[in-house]
């Protein structure tokens, strides 16, 4: 019953763990806006969930041998999909690649697609708890 559970709920959650991961990314583009150099990054949001979803294959791509106890897992922290660096719409004389009006719009858009995603979790739910109670 728990692993229909969590198969029920894997891809929102997947969902709301690569659109976080997102959000973070937008916000670091945001925060250095005026940072001379900074080339703005973005996940590509399909190959990251389908690479969440497949799950084990990424423990497959970094594997790693460890010739102490002291050394780390060498598991990735994040879920999968690699930052990429956004196309230059219009380069700025310091080398910055931070487009402001496509961070602000990235930024609002992936966060109303977090809120739907919180608002379809609930709802699911929402409907299994109902069904347990017998409603």
């Amino acid at each position: 019953m728990i692993n229909k559970l969590d198969a029920a709920l894997s891809f929102h959650q997947n969902a709301l763990r690569v659109r976080g991961q997102r959000q973070e990314l937008i916000a670091a583009n945001i925060a250095n806006a005026d940072t001379p150099h900074y080339k703005a990054r973005d996940l590509d949001f399909n190959a990251a969930m389908k690479s969440a979803m497949a799950g084990a294959s990424n423990k497959e791509a970094f594997n790693t041998s460890k010739t102490s106890a002291k050394h780390l897992d060498g598991k990735p922290s994040s879920i999968g999909g690699d930052a990429l660096f956004r196309p230059v719409i219009q380069g700025s004389v310091d080398g910055n690649t931070v487009d402001m009006d496509v961070e602000r719009n990235q930024f609002a858009d992936n966060a109303i697609r977090y809120e739907a995603s919180i608002i379809m979790i609930n709802g699911q739910l929402k409907k299994m708890l109902s069904a347990i109670q017998g409603q």
